[in-house]
């Protein structure tokens, strides 16, 4: 045995360290590849002084409902938070370069009054990028196009709160499960954004549907959470026959949150958003994700196609103090804890979305 030991041959001796080389190189790689992967929406909100990335005031075609400053809110600290992710940093949003990828191409906003209120946040984050740039903004029927002439980049909301369609037919109006027809103005679109949710609970003189048809059969109400499923279901069926990967971008916006019970953030008191200066600390939102996003997630791990989810979802929860509360729509008697505030939150969404596509 010790004669074994103490005589080696130069192959032996050669293996060992290729072995040991094979080793090193393989847990190298293993950790340059933890670096290289960036959980963009672990992470907590931080103040940084270079914030917001651009001025409310200076941006001269915010609506009226996102715009708080010209409303009168009198605080700006919600302003002046910026999204840190646990284990990686952001590369600041650069309008400029954002323009020159998109030169020549068209960018859509599909979904409800919280895919305008990122259409808006992002026409303000170009805009501001190129003051002096020529744009122009116009409507036919549902959608909107704001369009920065200089560079042609088309960038456009269409209002569609189910995704799929409703229709006006001899019964009443009827919202279709299985139908997504007005899906026809999404193709050919270099990067659609999709969002849906808020209107899904919708009930009394504000539910813009009277049946609901699925399966070819009509019915007068379902549970909610089944309906926006198969909603999903057949969205995801469309983006798979409908999307080439190699002509288009697609992501889906995510659940954007309210704020109107103040115990899911370990504030009983609290009946809404109003006074509210700082966000939740922390990366964790006490009163967990909505149900929704489980129902998302789902739709989404069956679509072939690439989709990927602006899952903006826990960043926003922690963000109580980014919506409009009284500054908003509907003022002092119109308490606004589902939009948000721009300058504000959307602008990280579309910080992340320029993340993504780097």
């Amino acid at each position: 045995m010790g004669f074994f030991f103490r005589v080696r041959s130069p192959f032996s001796l050669s293996a060992s360290l290729l072995l040991l080389l094979l080793l090193v190189v393989s847990v190298c790689c293993q950790a340059n590849a933890a670096q290289d992967y960036c959980d963009m929406f672990t992470g907590r909100w931080v103040l940084d002084a270079s914030y917001p990335l651009y001025k409310a005031a200076a941006c001269p075609f915010i609506e009226h409902e996102f715009n708080c400053q010209k409303n009168g809110r009198p605080d700006l600290g919600y302003t002046k938070y910026r999204w840190q992710p646990r284990d990686c940093n952001l590369t600041r949003f650069n309008g400029l370069n954002f323009l020159e990828r998109f030169r020549g191409k068209s960018i859509m906003f599909v979904g409800d009054s919280l895919s305008r209120n990122q259409w808006q946040s992002l026409t303000c984050m170009l805009h501001s990028a190129v003051p002096k740039a020529n744009y122009n903004i116009t409507r036919q029927g549902d959608v909107s196009s704001f369009t920065f002439t200089d560079y042609g980049v088309k960038v456009m909301l269409h209002r569609n709160v189910y995704l799929v369609d409703t229709v006006t037919e001899k019964v009443g109006r009827v919202l279709k499960l299985d139908s997504i027809e007005g899906g026809k103005i999404w193709k050919e679109i270099d990067m659609l954004i999709f969002n849906t949710w808020h209107w899904w609970n919708r009930r009394g003189p504000t539910q813009p549907w009277d049946y609901i048809q699925v399966g070819g059969k009509l019915v007068k109400d379902m549970d909610r959470m089944i309906a926006f499923k198969k909603a999903l279901t057949t969205w995801a069926r469309w983006v798979d026959d409908n999307i080439d990967p190699a002509k288009s971008i697609v992501f889906f916006q995510g659940i954007s949150p309210s704020h109107y019970n103040g115990s899911l953030w370990n504030e009983p008191s609290a009946k809404s958003c109003i006074r509210q200066k700082a966000p939740v600390a922390g990366s964790t939102y006490p009163g967990g994700l909505p149900p929704a996003v489980a129902i998302l997630k789902a739709a989404l791990n069956n679509i072939k196609k690439p989709v990927k989810l602006l899952d903006v979802t826990n960043l926003s929860l922690l963000r109580k103090d980014g919506h409009p509360s009284m500054y908003g729509l509907g003022g002092p008697t119109g308490m606004d804890c589902s939009h948000w505030c721009l300058a504000g939150v959307p602008d990280t969404w579309n910080q992340i979305l320029y993340n993504l596509i780097l």
